[in-house]
C-alpha cells in the first residue's frame, strides 16, 4: 500500500519543519499541495523515476493553500481513503496563539491571515477555519512548548520506518601539512604515533599496505589510544543520533596524510561497521607526493636534540 501523510495545521506551528524531517527520513514531501489534485499526483512516478509504493508520501497544506475549504477537503480525503491501495493519515499541528504570535514577531514576518491587522486576529480566524480538520485528524501534535529540534525528534519517533536510523558518518584521513578538512565535527591528531615516512622501506607505501599497518600498530601508544577513541565514538554517535544530526564527519590526521591517518581511518571504518554504523571512508591525501620538508624531524630527532642541549648545559 502507498502510505500518504497529510500534514496540516496552524501557520507557524511547524509544518515546514515536519516536512523537512520527513524528507530526511526518506519520505517524498510536497508542500502547499491542493488535495483535489492528489489522485493525479499518485499517477506520477516518485522523484528520480522511483515508482515503488513503499516510498511514503507527505502532502503539506494549510489555510494558504489554493482553494482551501476545510469541509470540502475532508470530503476529498474520504474519497481517497476508499482506494484500497492507499493508506492515508492526517497529522494536525496545533500551537497556542501566544506562541505563534511570538514566533512571527521573532522572524519579523506577517501572519498570512493578518496582513493589515494584529497577528492575534489572524490567528483566531485561522483557528476557526482549521478546527474541522483538527477534529478529523488521527494525530494532533501541540508544538507550543517544543523547540524545532524537539519537534524533529518527535516526528522521527512517530514516522521513522527504520528503528536503527543513524546519522550519515564520513571518516576522512588527511595530512595537517596540507590543511584541515572543512566541516569536520571530530578531529583526532595521530602525530603522537611513530611516523613510517622516515623508514626508507615504508616511505613509498601507504596506510593501506600491511607493512605500514604493522609498523603503526607496533607503537606502544597505539592500542590504548585506539581503545579510548573507539569508546568515545561509541558514546558520542548515539547522542548525535538522538539530536537528529544528519551528518557526522570524523577526521584522522597525521603529518602528510599517507600513512598513520590512512591506516587508522580504515581501521575505524571496520570497527564502526561492527558497531552497526555504515561509515564512508575517504583518504584525502593518499595519492599526494611524499615530501620530507612537510614531515618535520625524523622519529626521535626532537628527543635527541633536547638531550644534546641538556648535556652541553
Amino acid at each position: 500500500m502507498q502510505t500518504i501523510l497529510l500534514v496540516t495545521g496552524l501557520s507557524g506551528a511547524g509544518k515546514t519543519t515536519v516536512l523537512k524531517t520527513l524528507e530526511d527520513l526518506g519520505w517524498e514531501a510536497v508542500d502547499n499541495f491542493p488535495i483535489r489534485l492528489a489522485g493525479a499526483l499518485l499517477d506520477i512516478p516518485a522523484s528520480g523515476g522511483r515508482s515503488n509504493p513503499s516510498i511514503p508520501l507527505a502532502l503539506g497544506f494549510d489555510s494558504r493553500t489554493r482553494g482551501f475549504k476545510a469541509d470540502a477537503l475532508i470530503r476529498q480525503i474520504m474519497q481517497l481513503q476508499k482506494r484500497a491501495e492507499l493508506n492515508i493519515m492526517t497529522l494536525f499541528l496545533d500551537c497556542s496563539g501566544a506562541e505563534i504570535e511570538r514566533r512571527y514577531t521573532e522572524t519579523r514576518r506577517r501572519h498570512p491571515m493578518a496582513l493589515d491587522r494584529p497577528a492575534m486576529d489572524g490567528i483566531a480566524q485561522e483557528r476557526m477555519m482549521m478546527e474541522p480538520l483538527r477534529r478529523w485528524a488521527e494525530t494532533v501534535v501541540d508544538t507550543s512548548k517544543m523547540s524545532a529540534n524537539e519537534l524533529q525528534n518527535d516526528i522521527r519517533t512517530r514516522f521513522s520506518n527504520n528503528a536503527n536510523l543513524h546519522s550519515t558518518i564520513s571518516i576522512t584521513s588527511f595530512g595537517f601539512s596540507r590543511g584541515v578538512p572543512h566541516n569536520v565535527d571530530l578531529v583526532f591528531d595521530l602525530r603522537f604515533l611513530r611516523n613510517p615516512h622516515w623508514d626508507n622501506a615504508l616511505r613509498p607505501l601507504t596506510g593501506m599496505d600491511p607493512e605500514v599497518a604493522q609498523y603503526v600498530e607496533s607503537d606502544p601508544a597505539y592500542a590504548e589510544a585506539m581503545f579510548k577513541i573507539r569508546e568515545l565514538l561509541r558514546f558520542l554517535l548515539p547522542l548525535y543520533d538522538a539530536q537528529g544530526k544528519a551528518y557526522v564527519n570524523i577526521a584522522f590526521g597525521c603529518t602528510g596524510g599517507r600513512h598513520r591517518s590512512v591506516h587508522v581511518a580504515e581501521q575505524f571504518g571496520k570497527w564502526l561497521r561492527d558497531d552497526g554504523f555504515s561509515p564512508t571512508v575517504v583518504h584525502r591525501n593518499l595519492t599526494s607526493r611524499p615530501i620530507d620538508a612537510l614531515e618535520g624531524p625524523a622519529n626521535g630527532a626532537n628527543n635527541k636534540k633536547a638531550k644534546r642541549g641538556s648535556e652541553r648545559k
